[in-house]
């Protein structure tokens, strides 16, 4: 595993098992962030009180680099594929190719790795969320 790729893990690995204490939390505010960077990997929101619970960076994957393997947990992952060529690799599944401009989505409990298969750099936002509790029915009125 390079560097980079320990690095996104890691980062990515703290953001899932760092869970924001939302009720105690202030209210979050609109934001504007800026996507440059100078490295593989630069973190954009942080969760509380930044956020809901929502986090999210950039990652930035040099040709034959991957992620690493992880898990979503009781989370929801988006990736907006902004330049590149890679695939998805979701245990258990084939491969799924993109090409930028593309959008990812893995659900909750589902291990997964991203690899650049291209001969450029690949360059993606990730956003993940908490899955919101199951809503509990109402009783029905006699």
């Amino acid at each position: 595993m390079t560097q980079t790729s320990r690095t996104i893990l890691l980062g990515i690995t703290a953001l899932l098992v760092l869970q924001p204490i939302c009720a105690q939390a202030p209210s979050p505010q609109p934001l504007t962030l800026s996507l440059e960077c100078a490295s593989g990997y630069c973190p954009l929101l942080l969760g509380a009180p930044q956020t809901a619970g929502m986090r999210s960076g950039l990652v930035r994957l040099k040709p034959g680099e991957t992620v690493g393997w992880h898990s979503t947990t009781e989370h929801e992952e988006a990736l907006v594929i902004l330049r590149g060529r890679g695939e998805a690799r979701i245990e258990g599944q084939r491969a799924r190719p993109f090409t930028a401009p593309a959008l990812l989505y893995v659900p909750p409990v589902t291990r997964h790795n991203i690899a650049n298969t291209g001969d450029g750099l690949l360059e993606y936002v990730y956003v993940v969320a908490p899955i919101a509790p199951p809503q509990r029915a109402e009783p029905e009125k006699n």
